[in-house]
């Protein structure tokens, strides 16, 4: 499960800033299915030089859409999930030592998203501003 991790050598801040400015240079369409909005990060990530696994398996029952540059964990979300549930899952993620911050990639933004979790640094990128869309 290891094996990504730089922790020590450059900070998770500046790694997590390194991600969300891949992610947030995709200038994204009417996306039909998450598959294809996922396709789309993992092209961004890999044409910004950074190591990413995608569908990675922290544990059971417990699989990120991506971990990146050494820790940086990213989910993805089409439409407007529940924002509990989906507060929950991402708390269920910061609880494994891979993850060092997270970022949720999300079509509509939810009401609440914390700035940590479990003590990790926690951002979110609403496509609908990526869109130029104000939903």
């Amino acid at each position: 499960m290891g094996g990504i991790s730089i922790t020590g050598i450059v900070p998770v801040e500046q790694r997590l800033e390194e991600v969300i400015a891949a992610v947030t240079r995709i200038r994204i369409p009417k996306i039909i299915e998450e598959y294809q909005l996922q396709d789309m990060i993992n092209v961004a990530l890999k044409e910004q030089g950074l190591t990413c696994k995608k569908e990675y398996r922290l544990g059971p029952r417990n699989r990120i859409d991506f971990l990146c540059n050494g820790g940086i964990g990213i989910e993805v979300k089409k439409g407007k999930p529940n924002s509990t549930s989906i507060l929950k899952q991402l708390e269920r993620y910061a609880m494994h030592e891979q993850i060092e911050a997270i970022i949720l990639v999300i079509e509509r933004n939810i009401a609440y998203l914390p700035s940590e979790i479990n003590g990790k640094p926690c951002r979110s990128i609403g496509l609908n501003k990526l869109w130029g869309i104000a939903l």
